[in-house]
């Protein structure tokens, strides 16, 4: 887990001195462009979309939400921080990640569900998590 907000080049300088050998990670609190997703992407992380692509001015957020693989992506809270609309203001919780996914869902123009499976999928393999049947 790297959680990279405001620290694109220090993250990227960081991990590329790295040699990752197929091991995986996740680019928590992902603040950037699509082009460093994709960077990231390639190295073979995982991105996770935080709350604040919920704001209506968070068009480059925005824009990686809807460009990068779903195979690559995860949702997060950043609890206690970070909150989604419509609780912004108020202390960030992990049930209001369900904000995050009907966004990413409007912007890929596809059902909540769709969302919301691909992205636990994409955490259960990760994290080798059981998925709720």
């Amino acid at each position: 887990m790297i959680h990279d907000r405001e620290a694109h080049e220090e993250v990227l300088e960081t991990l590329s001195s790295f040699k990752r050998n197929g091991s995986k990670g996740v680019i928590h609190c992902f603040s950037g462009d699509y082009n460093l997703a994709k960077t990231f992407i390639g190295m073979g992380y995982y991105i996770s979309i935080p709350g604040t692509i919920t704001v209506k001015n968070a068009r480059q957020m925005q824009d990686v939400a809807a460009r990068i693989p779903s195979s690559k992506m995860l949702l997060e809270t950043d609890a206690p921080f970070l909150t989604p609309l419509p609780h912004r203001g108020q202390r960030n919780e992990p049930s209001f990640v369900i904000h995050t996914a009907q966004k990413v869902a409007e912007l890929r123009g596809i059902p909540f569900e769709e969302v919301a499976q691909k992205t636990s999928n994409n955490a259960s393999q990760l994290f080798n998590l059981p998925l709720p049947t």
